[in-house]
């Protein structure tokens, strides 16, 4: 499991699930040179979890979001091993 990075003012960067197994934290990583998100667009799969423990050693949450369902679901959001952001933009 990831911990969360902090800056010296103790702001954490964003942390998700990996697609691999929806229990492990992994770092959500940005293009310095553009301050773009990386993402892997028209990514499907399954929803693996979050199954177990959804914060880091320091209770960072990972990231989630609503489901399109209208129900109020909570996702977990995924990222790949190469920490990029899994979406589905179709």
């Amino acid at each position: 499991m990831a911990n969360a990075s902090r800056d010296n003012n103790r702001v954490t960067t964003i942390i998700g699930m990996l697609n691999t197994d929806g229990t492990t934290l992994t770092p959500i990583k940005i293009n310095p040179s553009g301050n773009a998100l990386k993402v892997d667009d028209g990514t499907t799969g399954s929803d693996s979890g979050p199954s177990v423990e959804c914060r880091d050693t320091n209770f960072v949450t990972s990231l989630f979001a609503e489901s399109s369902a209208g129900d109020g679901a909570l996702v977990a959001l995924y990222a790949d091993s190469n920490g990029n952001l899994l979406i589905n933009s179709n």
